[in-house]
């Protein structure tokens, strides 16, 4: 069977091609210049201070949740057996570098309509053992970050952000991604722009960019301005600081071909979710009142990653003749990211509690998919999937 309708499609042209010739042709290929350039048009693009480009979003989610166990900042350090609060429906790599570095995660249930917190649920869920939420974006969609704001109230509690879905969603005219004191995004082929693989955290606070500079490389100094918050001064003898370990780091560092690729692709980001954000306007418009499933409630003003479809509860349909139709009429398709995720054999590594029940989760795990969105006029495909 032939698939008409693809989950992901290319956006690059030959802007993108004379980039990486252009990365060919200087002969230097690990991290450099082309790297430094796109994360500084990254910050400022999404209007953060620091930006810090590694080799996937999953690896932002590990760099981002590590540099918050090595701040002296006592209002941001975690440690091991902080209580984050999570979403129940998200992709596996927003939990493993919490359940990693030893924290205690307790699942909340998700909104059936906007497939974000359910905010009933997180304020019930949130007390005064709470250190921290990882807040997730789901398929473009931002939360709303004004009822997390009143949840949380003057409680002390670290706010991290995984946006590897949603680049380019706004709340508030605020981009989505920066709320939290860090946020992270995804750059993989299927995602608003794509570097190949890739991955940017993004935060106002230099001693958490200094600390992820040296995490992303061994954790050394060499990445480190001469003046930084993690070793305070450097020596000016480059020998001496080559080798120099002061974290326990990784190396996450990325290619000078995802830099240049992702320099390119900045420059068309805007026009890319605008072509997205159409497509979601008409299929919100023709697709809103559908008799075999639900759509998804934007929240803010959607990047429309994809578009998910969930059988409506009350006509006792099965996903997997759904699956098969779509299918056959040529739609590629996927489980709305994980599924609920503390459902997974993998959790048995991990602490963890599940704040009530998770009955939306349940829900969209058993009833709930997603069919792809570009960032060109896809009117067949939203005609086709009106006439099922």
């Amino acid at each position: 069977m032939s698939t008409k309708y693809p989950l992901a499609t290319s956006s690059w042209d030959q802007a993108e091609y004379d980039a990486l010739n252009r990365v060919i042709d200087s002969d230097m290929f690990s991290m450099g210049p082309e790297v430094r350039a796109f994360e500084e048009q990254f910050a400022t693009q999404f209007g953060s201070k620091y930006a810090v480009m590694v080799n996937s979003g999953s690896s932002a989610n590990l760099l981002m949740t590590a540099a918050l166990f090595f701040t002296q900042n006592s209002d941001l350090k975690l440690n091991r057996g902080d209580e984050i609060i999570v979403p129940a429906v998200s992709w596996s790599t927003t939990y493993y570098p919490l359940g990693q570095y030893g924290l205690k995660m307790k699942f909340v249930d998700i909104d059936l309509s906007t497939l974000n917190y359910d905010l009933d649920a997180l304020a019930d869920a949130v007390t005064e053992k709470t250190r921290a939420i990882m807040v997730v974006n789901l398929l473009g969609n931002p939360n709303d970050f004004a009822a997390l704001q009143n949840i949380i109230g003057d409680r002390n509690i670290v706010l991290l952000e995984d946006n590897c879905e949603s680049m380019g969603a706004t709340f508030d005219g605020k981009q989505a991604g920066t709320f939290g004191v860090v946020g992270s995004y995804s750059a993989f082929f299927s995602h608003h722009i794509s570097t190949m693989e890739g991955g940017i955290v993004v935060t106002d606070d230099e001693e958490l960019y200094h600390i992820m500079l040296s995490l992303r490389a061994h954790g050394w100094t060499r990445n480190l301005p001469k003046f930084n918050r993690v070793t305070g001064e450097k020596s000016d003898d480059p020998f001496e600081e080559s080798f120099r370990f002061v974290l326990p780091g990784y190396n996450l560092r990325p290619l000078e071909m995802s830099g240049a690729l992702g320099i390119e692709q900045l420059k068309k980001l805007p026009s890319l979710v605008e072509g997205r954000r159409a497509n979601g306007a008409a299929l919100q418009a023709k697709l809103g009142n559908h008799p075999k499933f639900m759509i998804q409630r934007e929240i803010g003003q959607s990047s429309w990653f994809g578009f998910s479809l969930v059988l409506r509860p009350d006509l006792g349909l099965e996903r997997a003749p759904f699956v098969k139709q779509l299918i056959e009429a040529g739609f590629e398709c996927r489980p709305i990211v994980a599924g609920n995720f503390a459902k997974n054999e993998v959790m048995k590594y991990f602490d963890y509690d599940i704040h009530g029940q998770l009955s939306n989760a349940d829900y969209i795990d058993s009833y709930g998919l997603f069919v792809g969105n570009h960032h060109f006029p896809i009117p067949e495909a939203i005609d086709a999937l009106a006439a099922l």
